[in-house]
């Protein structure tokens, strides 16, 4: 079979830069949640009591002050296979009706890695329904930079979910919230499994998003963690835009270039479109492949056996967590609201009992599988 070696037009971007040095830049830029703790220490018991809250059931607020309408604005890198955006907003809504909260809901979807000039038309479009509370996500460097035109403007409020690592530059005029699952987390979860399935020896590849903080947070993390707990060796690296596809063409190059253990995806798109190229090539089985965040498209290749693993998120808790930062911002309470909230991940393998695996989902979905 021809792999499409050395012919694929598509924007597959092989691993060039320092890891070591993109590394030392992540250091540089982020705070992790611990390091952030150590700077702010009375950050550990509102973390504690705000995590507490999202995981009760929702109750309607009586105070005076969150009874006026407020208006939320969501600008979402929402059109691709996994879930997890749109979960994000069904269980924000389904909180906050339960909680009682009056809103207006803005909604503005595009893909990963989309011109960047589109997102920020999404957000001049946003803001002129003057929204009071404004959720974004930063992945690239063009990122930052609208959303330091909008913490210095000081409305809407900036709530930036994907990401739980403070950014050292914002110290002292940080974002309202930084909501999410921990990156550097779940990919050691991923990473400790990977070393007990292989025993530490072997050959790798991975399948990065795009350059920017996903890739850093989930791929880099990845790498530094391999080097440093195992003997396996790296043979080659593809940024694929999270896209499927991308995913699928890269796979089939290191698949006809090399003989690896695994392969590394950073997302879930990326994930299922190396599960089609080991199907291509009858690899299945073979060659391990993970996920990143348990959606449901996820779980359905783990119970067809397609995929080998995934960290799952908790994924209706950053729905719940906006969703409870606000209505103590409304309630006259904002200094009850921490800095950061990350949601708890589970490691889903292949061969999970199908009790197991809803008692999960009925977890992590609990609004969002709502209808």
């Amino acid at each position: 079979m021809k792999l499409w070696a050395g012919t694929i037009l598509l924007a597959l971007c092989l691993w060039g830069g320092s890891i070591e040095s993109a590394l030392a830049f992540q250091g540089r830029a982020y705070m992790t949640v611990q390091e952030y703790v150590q700077v702010h220490p009375e950050q550990k018991a509102l973390m504690e009591r705000f995590s507490a809250l999202v995981q009760k059931d929702g109750s309607p607020s009586t105070n005076a002050l969150a009874r006026k309408p407020v208006t939320i604005a969501f600008v979402y890198p929402g059109e691709q296979v996994s879930d997890y955006w749109r979960r994000s907003i069904d269980s924000f809504k389904g909180r906050m009706d339960q909680i009682g909260i009056q809103y207006t809901l803005h909604q503005y979807f595009s893909k990963p890695v989309e011109d960047y000039r589109i997102q920020e038309q999404q957000i001049k479009t946003a803001i002129q329904h003057d929204p009071d509370y404004l959720v974004f996500t930063l992945d690239a460097q063009k990122h930052r930079r609208v959303i330091e035109r909008l913490l210095t403007r000081g409305r809407p409020k900036i709530i930036l979910q994907n990401i739980t690592t403070p950014l050292r530059a914002w110290e002292g005029k940080q974002p309202f919230l930084y909501v999410g699952f921990d990156h550097a987390t779940g990919t050691e979860i991923l990473a400790r499994h990977y070393v007990e399935e292989t025993g530490g020896q072997g050959d790798f590849a991975m399948l990065f998003f795009s350059q920017g903080y996903v890739s850093e947070m989930r791929g880099n993390t990845f790498v530094d963690y391999m080097k440093s707990h195992s003997k396996m060796v790296l043979k080659e690296s593809y940024y694929t835009d999270g896209n499927k596809e991308k995913a699928r063409l890269a796979t089939l190059e290191i698949l006809n270039k090399w003989d690896v253990s695994f392969l590394y995806a950073c997302s879930t798109d990326i994930a299922l479109g190396a599960v089609d190229a080991l199907a291509e090539t009858g690899k299945t089985g073979e060659v391990l492949v993970n996920g990143w965040g348990g959606g449901s498209n996820e779980l359905a290749a783990i119970s067809k056996g397609d995929l080998d693993f995934t960290v799952m998120r908790m994924n209706d808790d950053n729905g719940v967590a906006m969703a409870e930062a606000i209505r103590l911002d409304l309630e006259g309470r904002p200094r009850e609201v921490p800095t950061v909230f990350s949601g708890e991940f589970v490691l889903v393998k292949k061969g999970i009992s199908q009790e197991k695996l809803q008692q999960l989902e009925e977890k992590a979905f609990r609004y969002s599988s709502i209808k």
